[in-house]
């Protein structure tokens, strides 16, 4: 996805920046990272809160194979898929992903 697409997703939120990372691109929001660009897909970032309702509407959480073959589990879901239609409901999200990535570098910050 090219950036002024991200963007524009996003623009609900206010201005995002987006910079490459390891093979994606990581999407912040006044220097907070909120969401990425992975493997031509989009994933939200989620925590205690916000995950189960992530869930909830489809999403799916973002696993990969770790060392051992033991499933690794990051903070991160896929947008729901009636999102990429509906630009309210893309906002919803958004926004729910930039709150949840403020409270966990709020915690991260306090430790």
């Amino acid at each position: 996805m090219d950036n002024a697409a991200i963007e524009e997703m996003f623009e609900a939120v206010g201005p995002v920046s987006i910079r490459r990372m390891f093979g994606g691109k990581g999407i912040y929001h006044h220097g907070i990272i909120f969401a990425l660009e992975l493997y031509d897909e989009i994933m939200l970032k989620g925590d205690a809160e916000s995950g189960p309702l992530l869930e909830a509407a489809g999403a799916k959480r973002w696993v990969y194979e770790g060392k051992g073959g033991k499933p690794v589990a990051m903070p991160y879901w896929t947008v729901p898929d009636e999102a990429y239609d509906d630009p309210e409901l893309m906002a919803k999200w958004a926004r729910l992903a930039f709150e949840a990535a403020v409270r966990i570098t709020s915690a991260d910050q306090r430790k």
